[in-house]
């Protein structure tokens, strides 16, 4: 049933129109950081964005019967990852701050969807070992650029713990790396 429900046509177009304007929204949310950041840096700066842009695109293939396993490892590892990381960074700013306004809540909300959504196409993947080490690279990468080069997603609470974030972000990175693997190589190892 589940099955169905992801392949149906008309569930496949909903979910593209709603990533389609969440993307929008993300790359307008990040839009002061980006008028701030060198042109070398902005393809890395909009890291859910980036997550959701890259799913829109794999949902747009599978609206056309097709797939795009280099786009499928992308989004599947950066929503997981920058869904789950969005809520943590919510969770702790709540905690450090004794409250949390809308938007956060918003933000914990979306995100959380972003890393569900990611795993609930796995089936449909095509993906192989050298589109994760793609996508592997692109996540490392964006680490090494936030947290070397300091073009992290500021929440101002948290700033002074920025080196103990990027520490977790990059183990996020490898996580998500992982349950790529898991998901979508290891069950075909196995039946070979």
């Amino acid at each position: 049933m589940l099955k169905y429900i992801r392949g149906d046509k008309r569930f496949l177009m909903l979910l593209f129109i709603i990533n389609l304007l969440g993307t929008a929204y993300g790359f307008y949310w990040y839009r002061y950081q980006l008028s701030e950041t060198p042109a070398i840096f902005l393809p890395f700066v909009p890291d859910s964005p980036m997550a959701s842009l890259f799913f829109t695109i794999v949902l747009l293939f599978f609206l056309l019967k097709k797939n795009a396993p280099y786009i499928e490892a992308l989004g599947m590892i950066t929503l997981f990852k920058y869904g789950i990381w969005a809520v943590i960074m919510n969770i702790l700013t709540l905690l450090m701050e004794g409250s949390l306004g809308w938007s956060g809540y918003m933000l914990m909300l979306s995100h959380g969807a972003m890393a569900v959504q990611g795993l609930l196409y796995v089936p449909f993947y095509k993906i192989e070992w050298r589109h994760i080490a793609v996508a592997a690279v692109w996540i490392l990468h964006n680490d090494i650029i936030d947290y070397v080069f300091g073009q992290m997603p500021v929440y101002s609470s948290l700033t002074a713990y920025m080196n103990e974030i990027g520490y977790f972000t990059f183990w996020l990175s490898i996580v998500s790396i992982w349950l790529a693997y898991v998901l979508t190589i290891k069950p075909k190892n196995s039946l070979a």
